[in-house]
């Protein structure tokens, strides 16, 4: 299998806690999940799969972390790799821009990158999300504070999709 890179910014604590569920699924090491406030991005090259994690903050910002670190993604050479994102955010306090963060993340990697790990809709209550592309979300949204009882589940489906995407 390919060497899966995962990067997670966090503020309360969630996200790292989704991206160590996610890399104890995918057999990755613990060195491999990382703080994207302590990285840079020559880092990210040591890596074929790269999974970024942001939770959604305010009125559908980036995690603090990912603000500086987006710009370095951006201008990172991200070709030939395959890109799966996934955030936290919650659905009932910020409906409107529930996970926005993921999306913001998609339209700066879709262009330089293969992005996998699309998820359906169903199942999730929300108003409106920029994360969703072509009525599916561009990752795997995860809300903790409101459905916590579904994560599991969830990390497991998309886990499972990831392993069948990244052997096709």
């Amino acid at each position: 299998m390919s060497k899966i890179g995962i990067f997670y910014g966090t503020s309360g604590g969630n996200t790292k806690d989704i991206a160590r569920r996610i890399g104890a699924k995918l057999n990755v090491n613990d060195a491999d999940i990382r703080d994207v406030a302590s990285v840079k991005k020559s880092d990210l090259q040591a890596y074929d799969v790269l999974l970024f994690g942001s939770s959604t903050w305010g009125l559908g910002d980036l995690q603090d972390d990912w603000e500086g670190f987006i710009r370095e993604v951006a201008s990172a050479d991200l070709s030939g790799k395959k890109v799966a994102l996934f955030g936290c955010g919650d659905s009932s306090s910020y409906s409107d821009t529930f996970c926005n963060a993921i999306g913001t993340i998609y339209r700066t990697v879709k262009d330089k990158a293969t992005v996998i790990g699309f998820t359906d809709t169903e199942g999730y209550t929300f108003d409106d999300s920029e994360a969703v592309v072509d009525g599916r979300f561009v990752g795997l949204p995860i809300d903790e504070d409101n459905e916590s009882d579904r994560t599991g589940t969830r990390i497991d489906l998309w886990v499972a999709q990831l392993e069948k995407e990244l052997t096709s």
